[in-house]
C-alpha cells in the first residue's frame, strides 16, 4: 500500500520521554485537524506518494533503531497501520505521534502511542476521541499542549476526573512562543501534579522554523 509522505529525516527527538535521543522521523502528509498553533502546516498539502517498501529502504539507510511515525495526522491514511507493522517486523522501536481524534484500535500494541489530547486553546478539543484513553497502557504517553491557564485547568481536570495520574506518562507542553514555561512549571508545582513538563528540544537546538529536524 502506498502512502503520501512529506519527509523522512534523522534528527534528535524533541518531545516525549524519548527526548534527546537520535530518531528517524517519517512524517506522513495530510491532517483533518486545524489546530490554532500547528507548527507543521506544510504537511497538509506537501508530499510524494511512496510505497512502504521504499519508505523502509530509506529508514534502513539511516540506520537508527528508534523510529517515529508522525504527521500531519498519520492515522488519516489507512496504510499507516501497515507501515507500523512492517517497522515492528524489522525490530525497530516504533513511536506513533497522533492527535488522538482517530481510533487507536488497530494500532499494534507494541507501538508506543504518544497521544496529543487537544485542549480548548487548540480550537479542536471537540474532536477528541475519548475512547482512546481506554486503549493506552503504561508504556504510552498522553500529551497536553498548553496555551494559557484555561488550557492548564482543563488538562488538570481531565487528569483528575479520569484518574490518569500514575497510570501512564503525562506530558504538559507549553505552546512555543505563547505560553511561558516558567509559569506552566509554577502551576504544576503548586498543584503537585505528577506530570512531566516538556519543552520542544528540537526548537531549542535549531529554532522554531527549520524543517527536517
Amino acid at each position: 500500500m502506498d502512502l503520501k509522505v512529506t519527509e523522512i529525516f534523522h534528527s534528535i527527538q524533541g518531545e516525549s520521554t524519548y527526548s534527546g535521543l537520535p530518531c528517524t522521523f517519517i512524517r506522513l502528509a495530510t491532517c483533518d485537524l486545524r489546530c490554532r498553533w500547528c507548527d507543521t502546516e506544510y504537511s497538509f498539502a506537501e508530499g510524494e506518494t511512496r510505497s512502504i517498501d521504499s519508505i523502509l529502504q530509506r529508514v534502513r539507510e539511516i540506520g537508527c533503531p528508534l523510529v517515529e511515525v508522525t504527521g500531519g495526522e498519520p492515522l488519516v491514511q489507512a496504510g499507516a497501520i501497515d507501515l507500523l507493522r512492517r517497522l515492528l517486523e524489522e525490530e525497530y522501536r516504533v513511536l506513533l505521534e497522533t492527535g488522538g481524534h482517530r481510533s487507536l484500535g488497530e494500532v499494534p500494541p507494541e507501538v508506543v502511542k504518544i497521544v496529543d489530547l487537544k485542549c480548548p486553546g487548540s480550537r479542536m478539543s471537540h474532536r477528541n476521541h475519548w475512547a482512546n484513553l481506554e486503549l493506552l497502557t503504561d508504556k504510552d504517553e498522553l500529551k497536553f499542549v498548553i496555551a494559557n491557564e484555561e488550557d492548564y485547568l482543563w488538562a488538570r481536570g481531565v487528569l483528575r476526573d479520569r484518574q490518569l495520574e500514575g497510570k501512564l506518562t503525562v506530558l504538559f507542553s507549553p505552546v512555543w512562543g505563547e505560553m511561558d514555561p516558567q509559569e506552566l512549571a509554577s502551576w504544576i508545582l503548586r498543584d503537585r501534579l505528577s506530570v512531566r513538563l516538556q519543552v520542544q528540544v528540537h526548537k531549542v537546538i535549531w529554532g522554531p522554523d527549520r524543517r527536517g529536524v
